[in-house]
């Protein structure tokens, strides 16, 4: 697990939530990349791309994004799945530039009455254009505020998917 990053530049970050969900069924939302705009405020839309359509190792996908101060920027990435192990952790890597830049990454662990689910990234290269931009927009905040609202909506929806219907 990466440890909180308490720099105002992008190294890297985490944070967590108890999903009453088994991490089988949570593993199998956060898998789905075309959904991922469902989860995060910031990423809008992912499409599988070059042949790929299944979260599996080497996968790979084009992502697009907005964020910054009120949502104006607007970019996309090619990513890869890194590690793909059903309810255990699934893993991708964005490109800047032509290079590996952010990994993300998303744990599973059961624990009783649900599943602990640890989103956290680790920033292996951005460009200095990036890091400058990082320090007076607070972008390590940013994304903090980004991990755990879309943890709160994953924990929404795999709740919402498996509580009992009510009868009346």
């Amino acid at each position: 697990m990466a440890e909180t990053s308490t720099r105002w530049w992008l190294t890297q970050d985490c944070t967590e939530t108890v999903i009453a969900a088994s991490p089988e069924r949570i593993y199998a939302l956060v898998a789905d990349l075309p959904r991922m705009g469902e989860w995060s405020p910031e990423c809008q839309r992912v499409e599988w791309s070059d042949g790929s359509a299944d979260p599996v190792v080497g996968a790979t996908f084009l992502g697009h994004n907005v964020g910054g101060p009120a949502n104006l920027m607007k970019w996309s990435r090619q990513g890869r799945v890194l590690t793909a192990e059903p309810g255990r952790e699934f893993a991708f890597v964005t490109e800047e530039g032509g290079r590996d830049s952010t990994e993300w990454h998303f744990r599973f662990d059961r624990i009783e009455g649900g599943t602990r689910v640890v989103e956290s990234y680790l920033v292996r290269w951005i460009p200095l254009w990036a890091r400058i931009v990082d320090v007076p927009t607070n972008r390590a905040r940013e994304l903090r505020d980004s991990m755990d609202h879309t943890l709160d909506r994953l924990k929404t929806a795999a709740e919402r998917a498996i509580a009992p219907e009510v009868t009346s």
